[in-house]
Order: structure tokens, then C-alpha cells, then sequence
């Protein structure tokens, strides 16, 4: 019972109303359904937000385009694979990395960006917005080109993820619960080895032997973990310790938490140790580029370091995937001056 109540909570089907009649008892039972699944308790102070349903918004006093541009945001987070081809170049959708329609904790649930952005992001080294932290997932994450600031996909998903942080002040004080994908502690050793054979028995039915995913009809059933179809070099889950954070607390997909810690770093530390479409920000040497991105960004991931399995250079390519170019001109310093 408790395994098919899992599948239904990552979807998201069974994530709670906030509008339930009693709230105090539906945010402990929803704390009692993580509990359950392995997840944390939340901390003395922490913030516990559950995120609207669509269910919600029928319901909710919005005007009727808002909704039908709210609903739209959710379609295209949910069916990213509709814009191929234009601002998507690989098999992802959003809700590949954000789980739950993009409200499960422990899998970076998208509301908490709506209240804490603007805010300034080491990435980039600049103050971002909402619409720009948006632009930098099809940028990396994607593999693509964001859409236009200010274009109707780019509002209604922005009018997503705000709908998602209905109650919720701007920059709340506390710190959130199941923000991000928190990884467990680090073992002392990680290994190559290890972790293929932990993908190969835990991951390959899903993702495949060769991280190829599966799609079926022209949309993707599991997304592509490493290749040409998959995140580039500057995605955040190529971060060992991101990409951990995302197994420990997700993976198997319907078993969260079902791994033990080295498991989780283990296929982390091997996943990242696989080729996939170059940085965005690649300088026409990966050394060069390393150097520039490395205290930022790829000190945490294998980006320019020799693989241990047969001394490849991992990242030194000109490979882009399937796009025709390096970067969007979204990739820009801003200097507010």
C-alpha cells in the first residue's frame, strides 16, 4: 500500500489541497506521507508550503485569462517537448528534474524561486530574475534557447511557478523545507566502478544501459541521463553533489530514499563521469573554460578532469548536441550600470 501511495506522491496527484478545510491536520498529514516515504521532518522554523493543484485554481478568485495563461504555464512545464526544435534541443522537460509537476519537495520544487528571486546567483555573478533563472534551465538544462523576456510562454510559466507560491510572503525569513535537491553526506571515497554497476541494477530499466532514456511517439517517458539528448556540461545536475541530492531523494522513480548514501554518490560521481553537449560558455578550450567557470560552478562537477576509467578528458569537444549553436545571447553579463 504504501509503495503505490509513493508513485502517486512523486506524480504529484496526491500532493495536498491548500484549501483543505482543516489546515493544521492537512499539513501534518502531509508531513506524515514524507515521513513515511524517509523524508526529514522539517526543522524548528523551517517553511512548509504545500503548492496549489490545478484542482485549486478552478476554484480560485483569479480572473479567467490568468487561469488559462496559468494553465498554459503548466503544460509547457510538464510538455517542455512542445517547443523542440525552437527553445528546446534535447529530451527534456522541466518536470524531468522538478518531479511533481514541479511541487514535490526534495526535488526543487520551482515556488520557492517565485518568492526569493530577484536575488544574486553565483552562476552568473549577477542579480537574476525569475524569467532569467528560467532561461538559464533551457539554456543548460534544456540544451536550448529560452524564450523571449516577456513572451507569452515565458509569462504563463512564469504565471506558473507564482501560482504554485500562492500564500507564501516574498523572502520569507525561515528557511525553506525540501527546497533544492539537498544530497546526503559525502562517503570518503567515491568509485566509477561502483557506480555503473548501481546504475545497471537500479537505473538502466528506466534511463537505459547507455543513459539513452526512452521516448515513445516523439515524447519522453524517461529523460536521457548523459549523451547528446541529455543537459550540457553547464546544467546544474552535472554538479556531483546536485546530482546526488536529485538520486538520494528521487530515484528510483516511486522509491525515494531507497538508495543509502553511497549509492546516490556513487552513480552521481559516475553519471557526471560521461560526455554529454558542450558548456555554453565553452571559450573554444576546456581548460580555459574550466578556469573560468571552476570556482562558480565546475569545481563541483568532472567538466576538464581525466575520467577514471580510461583518462578521457571529459568536455573537451566542440560537440553541441542537437542545436546549431553554442550559446543564446541570454548568456550575458549584467552589470545594472
Amino acid at each position: 500500500m504504501i509503495r503505490k501511495f509513493t508513485c502517486a506522491v512523486v506524480s504529484g496527484a496526491l500532493l495536498f489541497s491548500i484549501h483543505a478545510t482543516a489546515q493544521d491536520n492537512t499539513t501534518q498529514q502531509y508531513l506524515d506521507t514524507l515521513a513515511a516515504l524517509g523524508f526529514p521532518a522539517p526543522k524548528e522554523n523551517e517553511l512548509v508550503h504545500i503548492p496549489p493543484t490545478l484542482d485549486d485554481l478552478e476554484d480560485a478568485d483569479l480572473h479567467p485569462e490568468l487561469k488559462r495563461v496559468i494553465r498554459r504555464g503548466h503544460d509547457l512545464f510538464t510538455n517542455t517537448q512542445q517547443l523542440r526544435d525552437e527553445h528546446v534541443f534535447n529530451n527534456m522537460n522541466c518536470s524531468s528534474c522538478h518531479l511533481g509537476d514541479g511541487r514535490m519537495p526534495f526535488s526543487a520544487p520551482i515556488w520557492a524561486a517565485a518568492v526569493t528571486l530577484p536575488d544574486f546567483r553565483g552562476k552568473n555573478a549577477h542579480v537574476n530574475n525569475l524569467e532569467e533563472r528560467i532561461a538559464g534551465c533551457f539554456t543548460y538544462s534544456m540544451n536550448g534557447k529560452p524564450p523571449e523576456y516577456g513572451s507569452d510562454n515565458m509569462v504563463a510559466l512564469s504565471a506558473y511557478h507564482h501560482w504554485l507560491a500562492r500564500g507564501v510572503t516574498m523572502y520569507p525569513q525561515q528557511p525553506i523545507y525540501g527546497r533544492g535537491f539537498p544530497p546526503p553526506d559525502r562517503p570518503e571515497n567515491l568509485s566509477y566502478a561502483r557506480g555503473k554497476a548501481a546504475f545497471v541494477e537500479k537505473c538502466s530499466i528506466c534511463h537505459g544501459a547507455s543513459g539513452d532514456g526512452l521516448r515513445i511517439d516523439d515524447q519522453t517517458v524517461f529523460p536521457a541521463t548523459w549523451g547528446d539528448m541529455s543537459n550540457n556540461w553547464g546544467a546544474g545536475l552535472v554538479r556531483i553533489f546536485t546530482a546526488a541530492g536529485f538520486i538520494k531523494n528521487n530515484m528510483p522513480l516511486g522509491q525515494p530514499r531507497s538508495l543509502d548514501d553511497q549509492e546516490a554518490w556513487d552513480i552521481a560521481y559516475y553519471m557526471s563521469s560521461q560526455e554529454r553537449p558542450q558548456d555554453p560558455r565553452y571559450t573554444g578550450d576546456v581548460q580555459e573554460t574550466l578556469e573560468q567557470t571552476r570556482e562558480a560552478f565546475h569545481k563541483h562537477s568532472m567538466y576538464g578532469q581525466a575520467r577514471e576509467s580510461d583518462g578521457h578528458i571529459l568536455g573537451d569537444h566542440d560537440n553541441l548536441g542537437g542545436k546549431p549553436f553554442l550559446k543564446p545571447d541570454t548568456v550575458r553579463p549584467r552589470t545594472f550600470e
